[in-house]
Parts: C-alpha cells; structure tokens; sequence
C-alpha cells in the first residue's frame, strides 16, 4: 500500500524541508541568480549556511570588538557570568557598555533601563527592514521571536546583504544561523576578553569597541546603491559632531533621523 508524502504547515513545524507551499498573502519572490548551494537545499542546510557566516570576516571582527566588552566587564567588577548574561541577553555592544557603565557607577534600575532603551531606538528601523525578507507564516513563531532577537548590527547587515538573493523559504533558517553564530562570537569573544582583562591595555580594549562601529561604516559605504543612501552618510557624517554639542546622548538618533530624511528627499525636491 503506497503511503500519500506527507505535506502542510504541521509538516513544516515539525521539519526544516523543502519548499512549502506558499501560504496565502505571501509574496513568493523569485530569484534571479540564487546561490549555487540553495539548489534541492533543506532548512537544515540553510541554517548551517548561515552559522558559517560567523566564521568569516564579519564574526571575527564581532569577536574582536566583544574582546573590548569583555575587558572591560572585568574592570568594572562584572563576574563572568554576568558578563556572559549580559552578552547574550542585550546582544547589542554599545546597549552592553552602557549597562555597565551605569551599573557601575551606581544609577537607579529605571534610569539605566531607560538609557540603554535609547541606545537600542536605534535597532528598531533595522528590524522593521529585515523582517519582511525572512517573514515566513509556515514556521513557528518561536523562529520568528528568535530572529527577531539576533536582529543587531552586525547580523543585520549580513542578513539584508545575503537573505535576498535566497529562495524564501530558506530565509528565516538562513538568518536564524547568521544570529546563533554572531551570538556564539560574541559570547566567545567576552569570555576571553574577561580571561585577558589583565594582560590588555585599556588603550587597546577601547579600541576594540570601535571595530563594529567601523565595520558597520565600511559596509553602508560599499553597499549604497540609490542616491539617498549615498547621500545618507556623508550628512550623517557632517550632523553627527553639531547635534554631539546640542544634544548629546540622543545626538545619534537626531543625526541619523535628520540625515536620512534630507537624504530622502532631497533628490526629490531636486526633481
């Protein structure tokens, strides 16, 4: 007796298969060049796709910056696993220096948790951005909570480079991989971090720091394709140091909202 193949979404929760059929409102997008090895791919490969990524020069710079973090914790008194909670838990580097900062120096809970809140404002239009790319209705949302979380700078830009040039249904394990394996970088790069506390200069552990921030530069100028993001930048560039000495602490957020508007309509109102 032949046994019917076994399909639907319950399948699909329970597997990381091949394609699914594409549920009702979903844009199945299609594919002009997808890469060699998305060819009869499964979930699973996708996925361990994706945590190699973490292997490459994005994760060990991720490494190099959460060495600084790591240093630092232990300075500032930080047991190790505070250090590692902390890592894994805000997974945001300049939200991680500026909890402990303010632990540090002995500031009240709701006004650390409103602060490191500022620093994170920042996050939220990454998000918004990359979350229709992987959106995926056929898997459980606890994938989706997941990614959701891994959506920091460095993940996000590997995932708005990489997911769209993927089949669809191979994007949110193809992400979820890309956040688990910056996820383990950073919980790496604090341990040892922490264990050379003592051998590290402070000098070199703050510029450590830097290496994301300037990752992150690098990666929006090769990447700017429309003349907005062009523009972006350098008026991010320009704005960023004159709202530093008005503003500052929000002088980021007003930089870049300032920056990305005129940016956005600039070409238009020269139209």
């Amino acid at each position: 007796m032949r046994r019917a193949p076994a399909s639907g979404p319950i399948v699909a929760r329970l597997r990381w298969g091949a394609a699914p059929e594409p549920p009702s409102g979903v844009i199945m997008e299609p594919n002009v060049s997808p890469p060699a090895w998305t060819k009869d791919a499964d979930g699973w490969t996708s996925y361990f796709r994706g945590l190699a990524v973490a292997a490459d020069v994005p994760g060990w710079i991720l490494f190099a910056t959460a060495l600084g973090f790591g240093a630092l914790a232990q300075e500032l008194g930080f047991t190790i696993w505070h250090t590692l909670f902390i890592s894994g838990f805000v997974y945001a580097l300049p939200a991680q220096v500026v909890l402990i900062d303010q632990l540090a120096r002995g500031a009240a809970l709701a006004a650390v948790a409103f602060v490191v809140s500022v620093t994170a404002i920042r996050l939220l239009p990454a998000t918004v951005t990359l979350v229709p790319l992987f959106k995926d209705p056929t898997r459980p949302r606890w994938m989706a909570i997941a990614a959701v979380h891994f959506c920091a700078v460095t993940a996000w830009l590997e995932g708005l480079r990489r997911l769209p040039d993927i089949p669809v249904h191979l994007r949110m394990p193809h992400f979820l991989g890309i956040g688990f394996g910056m996820l383990l970088q950073t919980f790496f790069g604090s341990l040892v971090g922490y264990m050379l506390a003592a051998a590290l200069p402070p000098t070199i552990s703050a510029a450590l720091l830097f290496m994301t921030p300037i990752y992150f530069l690098l990666s929006l100028v090769a990447n700017a394709r429309a003349i907005e993001d062009k523009l972006a930048v350098p008026l991010g560039f320009g704005l960023g140091p004159l709202f530093y000495l008005v503003v500052p602490g929000f002088d980021l957020l007003a930089a870049g909202l300032l920056a990305g508007t005129l940016a956005f309509f600039w070409p238009k109102v020269r139209r």
